[in-house]
C-alpha cells in the first residue's frame, strides 16, 4: 500500500524504514545547513527530531534558509520548522529547544537518548562540546565545517577531520580535538578557498569590524543534504 515514504522504501527496504521511524536525531542549528538537513530527515521518515536554535527568521535569511519566507520573518526558527515539518509528516515527534547550545547548558540535553547528532552550529566552543558529548555517550555525530564565503557546492565532501585541509574552521577543530584526545570526527568540508566579502569592513569610526560571511542559496543547502544522506545511510546500516 502506497504511503508518503513508499519511494524511499523502494531504495532502502522495509526494515530500514522501521529503523528511521524509530530513530531520534538532534539537529543543533537549523539555519542554512541544518534546516535542509532536518527537512531531508523528516522527508526520509526519521520519527523523532530535536531542533535546537534560538534565532528568529530575519530578512537576510531569505537567500538561503529553507524555513525563511516573508511570512516567517520575526518568528522563532524552531517554531517555523515545527509547523513546516508537521505539515510534511503529521506523525513526527518534535522536541524544540529555543536556545543556543553552549558548553554551559550542555547538561540540559538528552544525549543518551539520541541516535545521531547533527552539528550545524557556528561557534567553535559549541562544536567542540558537541563532539565531546557525542564521544562521551557513544552517539554518532556529523559536523559541518565552513560553508560561508563558498561558491562551489560540488567541492564539498565527507571526510574525517584529520584528513581535511585548506578549510580554516577544520584546521582549528583538528587542533582542539587533538588536544582533547578525540581520534575521529565525520565532517563535511571543502578545499575551496573562501571568497573575500566585498562589503566595506569598517565601522563609521574607521575601525575594522568582524566580517559577516557571505552565503548563497546553493552551498549551505547542498552541505545540509550531504549530511542528511550520510545520516540516513548510517542509521539504516546500524
Amino acid at each position: 500500500m502506497e504511503n508518503q515514504f513508499s519511494r524511499t522504501e523502494l531504495i532502502y527496504g522495509k526494515s530500514a524504514m522501521e529503523k528511521l521511524h524509530n530513530a531520534r536525531v538532534a539537529v543543533f542549528g537549523i539555519g542554512g545547513v541544518g534546516g535542509f538537513t532536518a527537512e531531508a530527515l523528516v522527508r526520509s521518515g526519521v520519527g523523532s527530531i530535536d531542533l535546537i536554535d534560538n534565532d528568529t527568521v530575519c530578512e537576510s535569511n531569505l537567500n538561503r534558509q529553507i524555513i525563511a519566507l516573508h511570512t516567517t520573518i520575526g518568528k522563532y526558527k524552531v517554531d517555523v520548522a515545527e509547523e513546516r515539518f508537521k505539515d510534511i509528516n503529521p506523525d513526527i515527534n518534535i522536541v524544540k529547544h529555543a536556545r543556543f547550545f553552549i558548553p554551559d547548558n550542555s547538561s540540559e540535553f538528552e544525549f543518551e537518548k539520541y541516535d545521531y547528532i547533527v552539528d550545524a552550529i557556528d561557534t567553535v566552543t559549541g562544536k567542540i562540546e558537541l563532539v565531546m558529548k557525542a564521544n562521551e555517550f557513544g552517539v554518532p555525530i556529523i559536523s559541518s565545517m565552513g560553508a560561508g564565503n563558498k561558491k562551489h557546492p560540488e567541492l564539498f565532501e565527507i571526510s574525517d577531520i584529520y584528513k581535511t585541509s585548506v578549510c580554516p574552521l577544520a584546521r582549528v577543530m583538528r587542533q582542539e580535538l587533538r588536544k582533547r584526545g578525540i581520534k575521529k570526527l565525520k565532517v563535511v568540508y571543502s578545499k575551496e578557498m573562501p571568497a573575500i566579502p566585498s562589503t566595506n569592513n569598517k565601522n563609521p569610526d574607521g575601525v575594522f569590524k568582524k566580517a559577516i560571511p557571505g552565503s548563497c542559496a546553493f552551498v549551505p543547502s547542498v552541505v545540509g543534504l550531504i549530511m542528511a544522506g550520510e545520516i540516513v545511510n548510517d542509521l539504516t546500516s546500524l
